[in-house]
């Protein structure tokens, strides 16, 4: 009979795999596709004149490169909001484990429009492929955390929740290695780079089946006690589940005949306002500090700021590194701290340099003109 500590070893294997297998194809898609669109702003912008021009015999001018390079950009979170309205049908619907797989779906469509794009001499295929990335990562940031935070026990649930947010700063990293000019980062192969992200998504379709279903999901929506033990079994490694086992069938009770609720009916709902309210305030928080923005536009960005060229694909990982320390800083001190310690200094910090970045960009010519002037009258 093994000890323990085997136990609680292989349970804890058992749960780092299936968060590493949910994540591969989840939150980390959505960190990967914010960075890889940066490195081919140049391709794909002279790829639309291009394509244009042999449709018309005119050629765009600047600002209308621009215009469409920027609802290339910004369809993606377009995309992310459908897929956060149908991520919660979908949960409910197919489980949070099909759900995840699902999605690849809206990936793989994705990956195969951007491969065709240049052949076919269409940007309006990448619009298209962009807007289906934005699907896929607007379901995995909600249903991957759901997920995670059903199947991790009472212990580990911050820690495991919170991985959520390093994976998508992993992602961050990794599009903007894979995107340096040395990889997939160079003109024949844009195409290649913006559909890359189909291999961590076939990655958790071979992977992500061979886990279990959240053990909540299994009782309290679908009524499955025996599958619902099988999954706790799994994910624990020993039979002692009887606490756990309480805990949900209270859940379960509690929840018997409410059905689930629109957005409007929560705000309606006064005994769950504040939570609702508190919700809006922290993502809106997170989403408005301008975060992905940067990475959006990171080239015109340290463009602006006077570096060169050839440099500015390694500026952009720089920024990326900070964001995957800062998560995984978070990560280890979640349980030691609380979460209302690390969510106000990070929106402190967010504050503070939000003001700073502002004043940076609005003073950097005044403040070359005025060093300019000094130089001037010394030399």
């Amino acid at each position: 009979m093994p000890d323990d500590d085997q136990l609680e070893e292989g349970s804890a294997r058992i749960l780092a795999l299936t968060v590493c297998s949910a994540a591969i194809g989840g939150t980390l898609q959505y960190g990967y596709n914010i960075a890889i669109i940066n490195a081919p702003t140049v391709y794909i912008q002279t790829f639309i004149n291009e394509t244009f021009q042999e449709r018309w015999g005119a050629e765009l001018e600047v600002y209308q490169v621009t215009l469409i390079w920027t609802f290339i950009v910004s369809i993606f979170s377009l995309g992310g909001l459908m897929g956060a309205l149908i991520a919660g049908p979908m949960a409910i619907h197919f489980g949070r484990k099909k759900s995840l797989l699902l999605n690849n779906v809206f990936l793989i469509l994705s990956s195969a429009l951007i491969v065709f794009s240049r052949a076919a001499r269409s940007f309006e295929m990448i619009i298209l492929a962009r807007l289906l990335v934005g699907i896929n990562s607007g379901v995995s940031m909600n249903i991957q955390p759901m997920y995670f935070g059903e199947s991790a026990p009472k212990h580990l649930r911050g820690a495991v929740s919170l991985s959520s947010a390093v994976f998508t700063a992993f992602g961050v990293v990794l599009g903007q290695i894979v995107g340096l000019r040395e990889i997939l980062g160079s003109e024949p192969y844009w195409p290649y780079l913006l559909a890359s992200n189909a291999v961590p998504g076939f990655i958790q379709l071979l992977t992500l089946p061979w886990f279990p279903e959240s053990p909540r999901y299994l009782l309290i929506d679908r009524g499955d006690k025996d599958a619902c033990v099988k999954a706790l079994r799994q994910l624990r490694g020993c039979d002692s589940l009887q606490s756990e086992m309480e805990e949900i069938l209270q859940e379960q009770a509690s929840a018997k005949g409410i059905k689930a609720k629109t957005p409007w009916e929560l705000f309606m709902d006064r005994s769950v306002r504040w939570q609702v309210l508190s919700v809006i305030a922290m993502s809106s928080a997170m989403q408005l500090c301008g975060n992905d923005a940067i990475y959006f536009y990171a080239s015109y960005v340290f463009q602006e700021a006077g570096i060169s060229a050839e440099k500015i694909q390694y500026a952009t990982i720089g920024t990326g590194s900070c964001e995957f320390t800062a998560s995984i800083v978070s990560n280890l001190l979640i349980e030691r701290l609380g979460r209302k310690v690390l969510l106000i200094g990070g929106y402190i910090l967010m504050a503070v340099w939000a003001v700073v970045f502002m004043l940076a960009l609005s003073y950097q010519v005044w403040v070359y003109q005025v060093m300019k002037a000094a130089w001037d009258r010394e030399n």
